[in-house]
């Protein structure tokens, strides 16, 4: 039994299948050199001490919109972030269940504006308890998880842009406290960045930093520290084509966010925006339109989740950025197909570099494909948690519609986050053709194992009714390999009598007729993460065969058939 099939077998025992190690001892809290330095009274005294400041010279902008129903219980003290839901009269900083990304929001302070979202004095009261909890313990104490840069960088804007709501009528004792701990976390990034922190993390950090410098009385001169990082970095992490370096339609929406709020932090101090910062915006912008299906969501790749297209319209406004429709981004490896309603995202390119890659997926030449808002083929999406079981099943080959080699990963998939083996040669090109679009890509995921290549090659009818596809495996023979299309939880099945074929009803009624050739056409369960944290149950297309030999081909399209008649 596959991973995938594996999940959707299991008894619903445990919702949270995470929750087995504290997530303190994750890689990414590890201490290193000089932590048993920052750990000491001494380094809190002597490098982080200085004047403290007595008011915010501004409050930026937070267009963000806040989660009311998620802000009420942290109101009764549950505590749900990415996928774990803790609870406690006392604040479970440290709890041994939680994990690192659980870890990670608690300590981060974003959650605030959901806690403004619900409103009324309690939300404002709820949100100095816990500040004033957190600075109690961590305030002037070093801890891997709490004072981890990015975090850092996170709960300083948070702190920050949620100001005017819980800190501007708190008492003298607490405004006075936290702006303490913010001058020292201001000046714990001055001393840090960039250190290791490379990708978002970095990009998190750096917000922190400006927002210190533009935000707090006496901190000045970290403004300019801040834009010599961000003169530096984003040229690196924003490719030409407008990708982030990770490869991540999510990671792509999460890094415009922070630029867009460096950005109107440096605008609401009336200080200029730095060259790199709008070029950034500015390129980012129409890529992670491009990334979007027909609904609004965002495709599955990387450890993505379809997210909220309410959110990501606002991303996109804020942004106000105008660019050309993207058709291919080379720098990072996608292509989008569109004809008619017709919409197919396709990953052709190399799998992010060590160090970026901690939410990459096995997902080589896998697509996607949506009819107007509706989705049709999908990958199976990711876990909040996005570390071990959940990891390791939907960062698999077999969790994307793609080829999958003998129930093995065309790229090596760590648990805890990041990839091992990955292909060496990975192609693709398009043209145009017969009034369509044609696109072939190849990847070597499965030469060191099997000695076998993969090229897949799709061809989309200008009407965007009629797609056509092939899947060729070429080198030795004897190897079973699967053709895996995962369907969305609203498409329905029904066998074509006769022939090895499927047809397949959209929620709309369309219907679509799917014919194979050279290959055993299955259908088998699989599962669909593209919301929260409980998987939808739904159905895969497997196509199996066996290598024979030279190139093994296997044929298979998929066409608009009329009407909304019953199957």
């Amino acid at each position: 039994m596959g991973p995938i099939c594996a999940l959707c077998a299991a008894k619903p025992v445990d919702r949270h299948p995470m929750t087995v190690s504290s997530g303190s001892d994750h890689k990414r809290f590890r201490t290193g050199a000089g932590d048993w330095y920052r750990a000491s009274p001494l380094y809190q005294m002597t490098a982080l001490s200085g004047p403290v400041p007595l008011q915010l010279l501004l409050v930026p902008p937070d267009p963000w919109p806040g989660d009311a129903p998620q802000g009420q219980e942290l109101l009764n003290n549950h505590f749900r972030f990415a996928g774990l839901s803790l609870a406690g009269e006392v604040p479970p900083w440290e709890a041994p269940a939680a994990t690192a990304p659980w870890l990670t929001e608690m300590h981060g302070f974003d959650w605030l504006r959901h806690l403004r979202a619900t409103g009324g004095d309690g939300a404002r009261r709820q949100a100095r308890v816990l500040t004033n909890h957190w600075l109690d313990l961590y305030g002037k104490r070093w801890h891997p998880v709490a004072w981890a840069p990015d975090i850092v960088g996170t709960r300083i804007a948070a702190w920050i842009g949620q100001h005017d709501f819980f800190l501007a009528s708190a008492d003298d004792q607490l405004r006075a406290a936290t702006f303490d701990s913010l001058a020292r976390q201001v000046r714990f990034l001055e001393r840090v960045l960039p250190g290791k922190l490379v990708g978002t993390d970095l990009i998190t950090a750096i917000k922190g930093l400006a927002y210190g410098g533009l935000c707090l009385q006496g901190m000045g001169r970290m403004v300019e520290r801040a834009r010599i990082l961000l003169t530096r970095e984003l040229p690196k992490q924003v490719l030409p084509d407008g990708g982030h370096i990770e490869h991540s339609p999510a990671r792509q929406l999460v890094v415009l966010r922070h630029l867009i709020d460096i950005r109107g932090c440096f605008r609401a101090a009336r200080e200029e925006v730095p060259e790199a910062l709008q070029h950034a915006i500015d390129r980012m912008t129409p890529t992670l339109r491009f990334f979007r299906h027909g609904d609004g969501g965002l495709a599955l790749f990387n450890g993505a989740q379809e997210g909220e297209p309410v959110l990501i319209d606002t991303v996109l406004g804020q942004a106000d950025a105008r660019g050309r429709p993207l058709k291919s981004t080379p720098h990072i490896g996608f292509e989008r197909l569109t004809a008619g309603r017709t919409c197919i995202l396709m990953d052709t390119g190399y799998p992010p570099g060590p160090g970026l890659d901690d939410h990459a997926h096995a997902g080589t030449l896998s697509f996607e494909m949506s009819v107007g808002r509706e989705r049709m083929i999908v990958n199976c999406g990711a876990h909040p948690a996005d570390m071990g079981p959940w990891r390791a099943a939907l960062a698999a080959t077999a969790a994307h519609s793609t080829v999958t080699v003998a129930d093995t990963n065309s790229t090596g998939v760590n648990e805890a986050g990041g990839l091992s083996r990955r292909p060496q040669r990975v192609l693709s090109q398009r043209a145009e053709a017969n009034g369509g679009t044609l696109l072939e890509a190849s990847h070597d995921g499965y030469r060191p194992l099997f000695g076998l290549t993969h090229r897949r090659r799709l061809y989309l009818a200008e009407s965007g009714e009629d797609l056509r596809g092939q899947d060729v495996l070429a080198g030795p023979p004897g190897h079973a390999f699967a053709v895996r299309f995962h369907l969305h939880p609203s498409v329905q099945t029904a066998w074509v009598e006769g022939e090895a074929g499927l047809m397949l009803r959209l929620a709309s009624g369309a219907l679509w007729h799917l014919r194979v050739s050279g290959a055993e056409i299955t259908l088998e369960d699989s599962i669909y993460l593209g919301h929260g944290t409980e998987p939808r149950t739904t159905r895969q297309v497997v196509l199996r065969a066996v290598t024979g030999g030279g190139e093994t081909l296997v044929k298979w399209g998929f066409r608009r058939e009329g009407t909304d008649t019953e199957t």
